[in-house]
């Protein structure tokens, strides 16, 4: 009695008779998506002022907000930037106030946020349109991302440019949500 022939040979033998490589017959995982990057540069002094929020991941802190979700940022006199966030819900509106403090090397672009002493979030602006007139701002682990217009709406070809510089990032689109705005129109 024969032993049987080992099953991968076997396997093998025709993939090889027919010119395909080896490697392509490995299953390799899919390349991980590059880091996450800041822009080059923000000018604090332009950046500073009201931004509304178009969307955004859904995150827990902002679990009751059902609309006109907005983020206001001013300098300090100690060289950080107060941060005023406020949203509508079902019964008013809630406000937090926060401070960012500037995260050296980065040229503006990269901010270490508190709401909550003594804990820090990573804030980084990820897209700048040259006009400041919408920023898509979010964190390394791609857990957290802001769409920010200077106005309650954002027209169509901005908003695109917004988000395709988050898809280039490697963020998952379909977990955006699109914030209501009933704010009115309002220049930046």
């Amino acid at each position: 009695m024969t032993s049987p022939r080992p099953l991968l040979p076997r396997l093998l033998l025709p993939a090889l008779l027919l010119g395909t490589p080896l490697a392509a017959l490995a299953q390799t995982p899919a390349a991980a998506p590059a880091p996450v990057t800041s822009v080059a540069a923000v000018d604090l002094a332009r950046y500073s002022g009201k931004w509304f929020e178009i969307a955004a991941f859904p995150m827990f802190f902002q679990r009751s907000c059902i609309g006109d979700t907005t983020a206001e940022y001013s300098a300090r006199d100690d060289g950080a930037i107060n941060v005023h966030n406020r949203c509508r819900t079902d019964s008013g509106f809630d406000d937090a106030t926060g401070k960012a403090t500037v995260v050296e090397g980065f040229a503006n672009s990269r901010l270490k946020v508190s709401f909550f002493w003594p804990f820090k979030a990573d804030y980084w602006v990820l897209g700048l349109d040259p006009e400041y007139r919408w920023a898509v701002v979010g964190n390394p682990n791609r857990k957290y991302l802001w769409v920010l217009s200077r106005t309650p709406q954002l027209p169509a070809p901005l908003l695109e440019a917004a988000l395709a510089s988050a898809s280039a990032q490697g963020f998952d689109l379909s977990q955006l949500h699109y914030t209501s705005q009933t704010a009115p129109q309002t220049k930046p």
